[in-house]
């Protein structure tokens, strides 16, 4: 069975309004975007067809352009444009200013 971990990776405003930043947790490299509207969701910051840093794509509310070939991803699910495209999708939270995110590690 999978384990399920909470971890808090640091302040909301690290993240400027309308832009993503990457944070490394444990085995994971993440991308946290803020969108314009507020909202805050938390995909793999790698993009698996060239390996683009997802984080330094241009969003909107619902999906981010891969800097490298212009693959799109939802942000909220992680889905792809492409047919069997695809990135894992993370449940980020806010309280008090600080961003938590839940990680699934194998048992």
């Amino acid at each position: 069975m999978d384990k399920t971990d909470a971890l808090e990776i640091g302040s909301l405003e690290k993240i400027p309004l309308g832009q993503g930043r990457c944070f490394v947790v444990g085995r994971e490299e993440i991308a946290v975007f803020r969108t314009r509207s507020g909202g805050v969701f938390a995909i793999q910051n790698r993009c698996p067809h060239r390996q683009g840093p997802l984080c330094e794509g241009v969003i909107d509310d619902q999906r981010v352009v891969c800097p490298y070939h212009g693959h799109k991803f939802d942000i909220r699910t992680g889905a792809g444009s492409e047919a069997g495209e695809s990135v894992k999708a993370f449940e980020v939270t806010e309280s008090q200013g600080l961003l938590t995110i839940k990680i699934k590690e194998p048992a």
